[in-house]
């Protein structure tokens, strides 16, 4: 009710005449007291009724059908309103009216409708006029930012041109999305079911299909001054969080910009052509001798005054996707160099992957310290740590070879011994302190888990302990995903309890409170915990028990160690059910043969047999080909083979009884209990 006063007034206010009117009207008459106020109620309506000489000798037709006033003006503003509001796209889409002048006619309009921009039934034609009108005036960009109500029930279009000049409520708008962005992708390490890398197997095409991207770009449209807005948003949220899914979504909005050829945007992006000759590398998951050029034409051609692009490119190459797909290219790379008996140095492609990874894995670094330049690359990665990783990759293949030998204990010893010894010093060191050796060895670690090399992941595993790689990078999210879907294919071998220590007790535990450990934690143990000592089990939901229902423990670690005590607690019941039923089993398996009956019968009666077959003759230990028949005892008349058992009076040795002692069982008769 407030509401319809609230709008009446505003009526008012553009001279159509309403409450305050009626009442000042009536107050007068009351007053001087000359004019009946049935009169001046009759006037009010004559003049302020809908001025059509058609109407006026229906209108109180229907009124003395029961149609209420109220309805009739109603049905009519909906028909008026659908009209106009027609009227005015066809303005706004007209071909024959130039630009400037659809503005002023619809300025013009804009104008007189405003004020009854909080009239219910007349505020989508305001809303319309706003929407088409590409150059909004302040001052109605103010009214609309100062009442929340009417800013939310705002076109996207009408928006921009409020976030354009408010960029405190484009923020606002922004976080909720980059906050479901971020969930979305954090669900997909949390689906515990899944074992595979279920996050790599989305192709880019596929990963543009997001809601939050599309509604990130319907904010931006071609705006070019938010969209750059929002990249320097982008940019500040990645440097506080150091979370690349930011780093993905800054590539991903720029590719689906490119998608729906907003050429006002991507035009003016420098880093543009680069995002998108990676992206192309990405979807074909191949890069060849042209792409390579390409990217290298960007990287040596950065021109002076344009430095920051540094910044965007990093950025481009820190995104989990082309990570993983520089490093997978350079494992193959090595890979091949190891079939062509060469050196990583002699292959020119793979020294400008290394140089596109070490440049995105410098990112946070170089946006942090605002050093818009390319980073140093130690050619010791190239000359030392490459090489390591080569052996340990000949290591590998020279034991798949002997496990498929002939076994000699001897010679199967000597070259396990030689090819499993640990790592070089220098190894540890190179983890340490350059991101790319420790990038390359979890990938490495996480092939040989896949390939179930035992020796392999007992070799490195233990040098990405926490504290062995710079500020622990390799624990964030997708290299973790990278690690615990690789170990899961050990399956069994986590039954030895060195890999259960060094896993769980070195490597997941200490960093249980940095980003997700604690959920990667659970997703590997939901898929070995039938192989894991009991001792150790117990001791790890122990400790998972004890930090996902902290205060400090985010919700979806709560909700993942839920799961896995649910899944459990199920495979434990499907045990129990299973072993009752067994039991049931067995134990009617024995009452079985606890109630077969042995029956002597008198000699004179008939030669047969001194016992009755079993329900089941076919089980017989004498009779295994024998058919299932009726219980009779067979008989020399009877059709079919005689017992083997030679007849035997009772009568024949007088002082031996043939009878069955009592209480014997159906096998001291000749039955043979496994035949039940």
């Amino acid at each position: 009710m407030s509401e319809e006063i609230h709008f009446i007034n505003d009526l008012e206010e553009i001279g159509i005449t309403g409450k305050k009117g009626l009442r000042s009207i009536l107050f007068e008459a009351f007053n001087s007291n000359e004019i009946p106020f049935e009169e001046i109620i009759e006037t009010f309506q004559q003049n302020n009724r809908m001025i059509l000489p058609s109407l006026s000798s229906i209108l109180p037709l229907l009124y003395s059908m029961g149609l209420r006033s109220l309805d009739f003006h109603q049905s009519v503003m909906k028909e008026l309103r659908e009209m106009l509001i027609n009227r005015i796209e066809n303005i706004a889409n007209s071909t024959t009216m130039t630009s400037q002048a659809k503005d002023s006619t619809l300025m013009a309009l804009l104008e007189k409708s405003f004020p009854l921009i909080k009239v219910p039934m007349l505020q989508p034609v305001v809303m319309v006029l706003l929407k088409n009108i590409e150059n909004i005036s302040d001052k109605y960009l103010q009214l609309l930012v100062a009442d929340e109500s009417l800013y939310n029930k705002c076109d996207v279009s009408v928006k921009r041109h409020i976030w354009q000049e408010n960029s405190g409520l484009l923020i606002n708008a922004l976080s909720p999305i980059l906050s479901d962005y971020i969930k979305e992708k954090e669900a997909i390490f949390a689906n515990l079911k899944e074992s595979r890398q279920s996050f790599f197997l989305l192709t880019p095409k596929q990963r543009r299909q997001n809601k939050e991207l599309r509604e990130l770009a319907n904010m931006v449209g071609k705006n070019v001054i938010l969209y750059d807005t929002i990249l320097q948003f982008l940019r500040t949220v990645y440097l506080h969080t150091k979370n690349p899914h930011y780093c993905t979504l800054r590539v991903s909005l720029l590719m689906e910009l490119h998608d729906e050829s907003i050429t006002d945007i991507t035009s003016m992006d420098a880093c543009h052509k680069f995002a998108w000759c990676l992206d192309a590398c990405i979807r074909e998951n191949t890069v060849d001798i042209k792409r390579v050029r390409e990217l290298q034409g960007f990287l040596d051609n950065v021109k002076k005054g344009n430095e920051s692009l540094w910044g965007d490119m990093a950025m481009a190459l820190i995104d989990p996707y082309a990570i993983n797909f520089l490093v997978q290219t350079v494992m193959r790379i090595l890979n091949n160099q190891i079939i062509n008996e060469a050196c990583p140095r002699d292959h020119q492609t793979l020294q400008f992957l290394l140089r596109l990874l070490n440049l995105g894995l410098h990112a946070h670094e170089i946006i942090r310290n605002q050093s818009f330049r390319e980073p140093r690359f130690n050619p010791e990665l190239l000359t030392r740590f490459l090489p390591i990783i080569m052996g340990f990759m000949v290591d590998d293949q020279v034991r798949s070879v002997n496990s498929k030998l002939p076994p000699d204990d001897r010679e199967s010893a000597l070259t396990i011994i030689e090819h499993s010894g640990p790592p070089p010093d220098i190894f540890q060191t190179f983890i340490l302190r350059e991101p790319l050796a420790a990038t390359i060895a979890v990938y490495y670690t996480a092939h040989a888990a896949r390939q179930k090399d035992f020796q392999a992941v007992m070799r490195v595993i233990g040098s990405l302990t926490i504290g062995s790689t710079l500020d622990n990078f390799i624990y964030t999210d997708t290299y973790q995903h990278v690690l615990v879907s690789g170990l899961i294919n050990l399956g069994e071998e986590f039954s030895n309890q060195n890999l259960c220590s060094l896993v769980f007790n070195e490597i997941f535990f200490p960093a249980m409170k940095l980003n997700n450990t604690a959920v990667h934690m659970i997703k590997l143990i939901y898929h070995v915990h039938q192989w894991m000592p009991k001792e150790e089990l117990e001791e790890c939901l122990s400790n998972l028990e004890q930090f996902s229902y902290s205060p400090e423990a985010k919700e979806n670690i709560t909700n993942a160690f839920r799961e896995l005590m649910e899944h459990l607690e199920k495979l434990k019941e499907e045990k129990e059910s299973k072993s009752t039923t067994q039991q049931a089993q067995s134990s009617a398996s024995n009452e079985n043969l606890n109630s077969v009956s042995t029956r002597i019968v008198h000699p004179m009666m008939t030669p047969a047999p001194h016992a009755y077959m079993s329900p089941s003759p076919s089980m017989s230990p004498y009779y295994s080909a024998q058919p299932a028949g009726s219980m009779t005892p067979m008989s020399p008349y009877a059709i079919g083979t005689m017992s083997p058992i030679p007849y035997q009076s009772p009568f024949h040795n007088p002082g031996t009884s043939k009878l069955p002692p009592s209480g014997s069982r159906p096998s001291d008769l000749g039955y043979s209990p496994s035949a039940y």
